[in-house]
């Protein structure tokens, strides 16, 4: 069998196992884009009372809010082996078991839990996304999506790093968790807003760092007609979306560093 019919075969039995509760699994799909969908009314509410933020509608940061939300929702729901790795895998020593498998230790993490209930927020970011391009008065046609679709993509991929990285550093300590929350879930939120309303050091940050502006604020704004606010041309804010995947091929060298000196619990 392939790896992507494994991987397949891998989603298909979470699904099976996880419609043996239906009545758990439809309430916490609900609960997710409740609560989710709530965070975005924040951001309606924020905008119905200040109008704009610097040079930002509420059109515009709904289009930001979406792809990143949509993104983030997405790794979340593939790569549940990765979040879990220190207290599932490595602290009680089942990872042993993963590295006698004949398949590479990253497929079946990736295939451990599919996170079904996790739709919700995808729902979540959907709609936020169909908000703003129905306020929008730009002519969607098919670049502006491939650049749209480009930067979600560019999202997937660097939420799976940050979650690979976060995976890697349970090799050496199985509390590092509450660390790299600050680049997930900070990163969900700060990427949420055009960086330019941010302190010109945390841009930097979020630019050459961890990329996150790179998938949502370079690519977005000039999708939206607005790269001369970033300072980049219109052609590099395209290609932005690429740092994402050099920093997933990072995450997956310091991956390979992590396992090679990985020891058992002895279990």
């Amino acid at each position: 069998m392939g790896g992507a019919s494994l991987y397949l075969r891998y989603v298909v039995n979470c699904l099976r196992a996880q419609m043996l509760y239906p009545t758990a699994f439809m309430l916490r799909f609900a609960s997710q884009f409740l609560i989710t969908i709530s965070e975005f009314g924040g951001l309606f509410a924020l905008f119905a009372r200040f109008r704009h933020i610097g040079h930002w509608q509420f059109a515009d940061v709904a289009l930001f809010y979406g792809a990143v939300s949509t993104s983030f929702a997405l790794a979340e729901m593939t790569s549940r082996g990765f979040e879990m790795f220190g207290p599932q895998f490595v602290k009680t020593g089942d990872f042993d078991r993963i590295l006698l498998r004949p398949r590479a230790e990253t497929l079946q993490l990736a295939g451990f839990e599919f996170g079904f209930t996790s739709v919700g927020r995808v729902l979540q970011g959907l709609f936020a996304l169909a908000i703003a391009v129905h306020l929008l008065p730009i002519d969607w046609n098919v670049a502006r999506v491939a650049i749209l679709l480009w930067a979600i993509t560019g999202g997937f991929a660097l939420f799976w790093a940050i979650l690979i990285l976060q995976a890697t550093l349970s090799f050496w300590t199985v509390e590092a968790l509450e660390v790299t929350n600050t680049l997930t879930y900070g990163g969900v939120e700060a990427g949420q807003y055009p960086l330019d309303v941010y302190a010109a050091w945390f841009r930097k940050f979020l630019l050459f760092v961890v990329p996150i502006g790179c998938v949502s604020y370079l690519p977005i704004a000039s999708l939206l007609g607005r790269a001369s606010i970033t300072g980049v041309p219109s052609y590099v804010a395209d290609l932005a979306p690429c740092a994402a995947f050099i920093f997933l091929a990072f995450s997956l060298a310091a991956w390979r560093v992590g396992v090679a000196h990985y020891t058992s619990t002895g279990s």
